[in-house]
């Protein structure tokens, strides 16, 4: 049995620690309080530089919102519950109109700490949050840029090999269940991957947003971006191969042109299929020509198309020929698969 390795530290919280102790130290030397600047720290820690920097430019004024109201309220109303209700409601209101979302929680915190802090002097008090914020900003900001710096290549190479193993299971319980279930009422009813999947997809979309943002500021190597475009290329098929299983699963499927024969040959198809996509090994090309061969002659004897003169009255399929049609599609988005997976990373 394989021994599951538990990592209790990440890089973000390594990086957290590192921006407070330096946040904290830089105002014991300038000799003023460091709550606040640190509370700026821990919240700007972000997935990539450039949210980093593009958030800590919408708090820096959320939090010149937060202390305005705060010093205001205390001149008003002096330390008492009425001033911690102004000072978090109104800062909560006005970011919210000015669209400074991602400033929000900091600006709330401040506002409302600073009320404990200031008992005279509010101009000054005023300037000396904006300072200590301004400090938890570009330290946090400095140290996700220069202290291990995020690189999610290595997740996103993980995660699409996992969205491949599970699209492989997902095909073979939607084709070889749904056919010889006969019904994809009770398919859908029993199979839940469809939604794992499309998670992980999303999940693996944000991932390569978040590396393309990075690279603004840590450039990939040449290789490393042929690799990179290698696995969007992936992930777009994989994304398509989805769509075409999930619109299978979907397919009212009370089959009434197939015999015993057509399901084998569907059967046979999607088992090869699913072979080689769960291994990473290609498809035998003989073989694939082959079942490609029957899909689309199943495909045209069962529309009662013909190839050169089509018939415009046509304006349904029954589910057998959406079934064969999908299929073919998810074998053809398999071949582009493996063409950007390079050939060797592909087993023969």
């Amino acid at each position: 049995m394989k021994r599951k390795k538990f990592h209790f530290i990440g890089s973000r919280v390594v990086k957290t620690g590192v921006a407070v102790f330096l946040t904290a130290w830089i105002c014991s030397i300038l000799e003023i309080p460091a709550v606040f600047a640190v509370i700026t720290a821990i919240v700007t820690i972000e997935p990539t530089v450039a949210d980093s920097i593009r958030k800590g430019m919408i708090r820096f004024p959320a939090s010149a919102i937060g202390s305005a109201y705060s010093v205001l309220f205390i001149f008003l109303f002096g330390n008492s519950p009425l001033t911690y209700a102004l000072a978090a409601t109104l800062t909560i209101v006005t970011c919210f109109r000015l669209k400074l979302h991602a400033g929000l929680l900091v600006a709330t915190l401040t506002a409302v700490a600073m009320i404990e802090v200031i008992h005279s002097n509010y101009f000054i008090s005023f300037l000396i949050r904006l300072g200590t914020t301004t400090i938890g900003l570009l330290v946090s900001t400095g140290v996700n840029m220069f202290v291990l710096p995020p690189n999610y290549t290595e997740h996103i190479t993980q995660n699409i090999e996992s969205v491949r193993r599970q699209t492989a299971r997902l095909i073979e319980q939607v084709f070889q269940r749904g056919i010889e279930v006969n019904n994809h009422d009770d398919v859908l009813t029993s199979i839940n991957p469809a939604d794992q999947v499309y998670k992980k997809i999303q999940q693996t979309e944000t991932l390569i947003r978040f590396q393309k943002e990075e690279s603004n500021y840590h450039p990939l190597g040449e290789n490393e971006k042929k690799r990179f475009k290698e696995i969007e290329k992936q992930l777009i098929c994989l994304r398509l191969i989805h769509y075409h299983t999930d619109n299978v699963l979907n397919t009212p499927s009370q089959f009434t042109m197939w015999g015993t024969k057509e399901k084998k040959t569907i059967l046979l198809a999607v088992n090869e299929l699913v072979q080689g996509l769960a291994s990473k090994s290609k498809i035998e090309s003989e073989k694939h020509q082959a079942y490609l061969k029957q899909l689309s002659d199943m495909f045209w004897e069962e529309t009662g198309i013909s190839r050169t003169k089509p018939n415009v009255e046509a304006t349904t399929f029954p589910p057998e020929v959406i079934i064969i049609y999908e299929l073919i599609s998810i074998y053809q988005l398999v071949d582009k698969y493996f063409e950007h997976c390079g050939p060797e990373r592909v087993t023969n």
